[in-house]
């Protein structure tokens, strides 16, 4: 089922409308004293709603492209994106590029306001009974879905708490692990000018926080909404938060508050890009073994919970079937829009992502070797005819490769219809991306529609963020009191399913090798399950990895016998060598707000 596109009805609509404006002077007029507008389901509810609204449609939101646009995992061809900006160093205090500090905060103003009046005793949320012999089923109606809405106003408190600290978490100068002003009230005129309630909290204190969220949430929303049909859990009411998603978010926050970015200094020290040292041992062992404890609890505690799931194509556009079991936490919507920002020039596309040969050299041989590796028979002349992890026909479109019946195979040789001399848009990188892009023609005379999911929050997520923390705490095979499984385990499925990779030999040997070289082979694995869901960004910034790579693409040229040489191209630099890049600042605009807010290292 799709429903709940964002929860969008025309009342709903008409009330969002009239609360747009700065929520910290919403109190100070009487329409917080109006009981009629409150005794409405659509507006009680409808704070409630903004929260959801404020998420993101779709994947390529920063600046119409891909946040992996900003790694080593693609480029982008519109140097005017903000993920083009922050890939290039071009993130500042005035404007952080990605940053969210005044999104998220507007957005926990929403939420705390409908946590005020939402539970109120003249609000009712189910039709109440004409007569007295249907008032017991009422109140268990009411109180049913009060419960949910009291889980899912903790759940976007949290999800919204662990994006900005994804984004503005850091160190300060001084070599404290910071996050972000904790608030669990609405603020009112007069406390928004009191700057000492303010001041940045903890990152652990962070963590305690969103993990609390997620606890409530847990204990009140349902797992998954498949009743016929009903306020509470019916199938329409998709989309909205459960406690599965919960579940899998405080496993994240678990995951990024063991990472060595987010540790004082005390306790990991930043020597420079992509070094790092351990200092104090037993709270990094304290801090992964939680993360991994927490993980093994979502399979132990989610009813159905599941087996690992490889992710295809028409999981994510293209849709016609029911929202795929995987989508924990998922947004849906039904347009090409993404077909004309990235699809091939030649199909009325600009390209606007495209993925680099970095990433697709990351994409292990079907034999589980790595392409640089002689035992994966990888043939630089003939580079695709190696058969590798299924996950690179998810992503790519290649030279050679089949875009539709329509159009033919991808030609990325000069003077061919994909190549530069047929559009300035044309690929840098001589790839194309396929994942969440639909491979029909799009007609520029018709807006036309496609469906597609863009997932929030997946349920792979649990397995590898139980993979990463359960290395780092026990090693590759090792496993916690009564954890479910170990970290290779789980990479071994995660390889057979999602790659097709069954052959263990590779796996074997890195395994035996330890805790470093297996943590190296978990993070390809993140790399390549997560690819262009904006996770990589991420990721490198919080396992402390050089972030200077230079970006490469493959060039193809045309032999006089029709033969193809394929060669490895420089296409992007990126100029970040400097550790403050690991770190996202606090707006400059907050900072001449508030001079209690402490910056990120390097930022001041």
């Amino acid at each position: 089922m799709k429903n709940l596109k964002i929860l969008a009805v025309p009342f709903i609509a008409m009330f969002l409308m009239a609360c747009e404006g700065d929520p910290l002077s919403l109190k100070q007029t009487n329409y917080w004293d109006d009981e009629a507008i409150w005794r409405l389901r659509e507006a009680a509810e409808g704070p409630l709603i903004k929260a959801y609204h404020a998420l993101d449609n779709l994947p390529d939101h920063y600046g119409e492209n891909f946040l992996d646009a900003a790694t080593d995992n693609a480029v982008s061809n519109d140097h005017t994106s903000s993920a083009w900006k922050a890939g290039n160093g071009m993130i500042s205090r005035t404007n952080p590029q990605i940053g969210i500090w005044s999104s998220a905060y507007t957005q926990f103003q929403y939420i705390h306001e409908f946590m005020d009046n939402g539970f109120n005793d003249i609000v009712t949320y189910f039709p109440k009974p004409v007569d007295e012999s249907g008032w017991e089923e009422w109140e268990e109606r009411e109180t049913e879905i009060r419960k949910r809405y009291y889980g899912e106003a903790h759940f976007l408190r949290a999800y919204w708490a662990f994006k900005l600290l994804q984004r503005h978490g850091g160190r300060s100068d001084s070599g404290v692990a910071l996050g972000y002003p904790i608030v669990t009230k609405f603020i009112n005129p007069d406390e928004a000018d009191a700057d000492w309630l303010f001041t940045r909290n903890t990152y652990e204190e962070c963590v305690r926080q969103i993990i609390s969220d997620c606890d409530t949430a847990i204990k009140y929303l349902p797992e998954t909404y498949s009743a016929a049909s009903g306020l509470y859990d019916g199938s329409d009411q998709i989309g909205r938060a459960s406690s599965i998603a919960a579940w899998i978010l405080k496993s994240n926050v678990a995951l990024y508050g063991a990472s060595p970015a987010f540790q004082d200094n005390d306790v990991v020290r930043i020597n420079g890009m992509g070094d790092y040292t351990v200092l104090d041992a037993q709270t990094v062992q304290e801090k992964w073994e939680r993360a991994a404890y927490i993980a093994d609890s979502v399979f132990k505690e989610v009813g159905n919970f599941g087996t690992f799931y490889a992710i295809k194509s028409s999981d994510l556009v293209g849709v016609t079937a029911a929202t795929p079991n995987e989508h924990a936490f998922r947004r849906w919507t039904n347009n090409h829009n993404m077909e004309n920002r990235h699809n091939p020039p030649y199909n009325y596309g600009k390209a606007k992502t495209v993925p680099s040969h970095n990433l697709a050299m990351a994409f292990p041989a079907r034999n589980g070797y790595p392409l640089d590796d002689p035992r994966s028979d990888y043939d630089k002349n003939d580079p695709y005819g190696t058969a590798r992890d299924n996950r690179f026909e998810l992503i790519y479109y290649y030279q050679g490769k089949t875009y539709n019946n329509a159009l033919g195979a991808i030609d990325v040789v000069y003077g061919g219809k994909d190549s530069p001399a047929f559009s300035p848009y044309a690929t840098s990188t001589g790839y194309y991306l396929a994942k969440f892009i639909s491979n029909g023609t799009v007609d520029p005379t018709n807006i036309g529609s496609n469906t597609r999911y863009y997932p929030y929050i997946r349920r792979a997520e649990a397995f590898l963020n139980y993979a990463e923390a359960a290395n780092e705490a026990w090693g590759p095979y090792g496993t916690g009191n009564g954890c479910l499984y170990s970290a290779y385990e789980v990479i071994k499925t995660v390889r057979a399913q999602s790659g097709g990779i069954t052959d263990t030999g590779y796996l074997d040997e890195v395994a035996a090798q330890g805790k470093e070289a297996f943590r190296a082979l978990i993070q390809n694995e993140r790399r390549l399950e997560f690819a262009f869901e904006n996770h990589r960004f991420f990721d490198m910034r919080r396992w402390l990895l050089p972030l200077d790579e230079t970006v490469t693409g493959v060039e193809v040229t045309r032999n006089a016998d029709g033969s193809l040489n394929y060669e490895e191209i420089e296409v992007e630099r990126r100029p970040m060598n400097d550790p403050k890049y690991y770190f996202i600042p606090v707006p400059e605009s907050e900072l001449l707000k508030n001079d209690k807010l402490v910056n990120n290292m390097g930022w001041n």
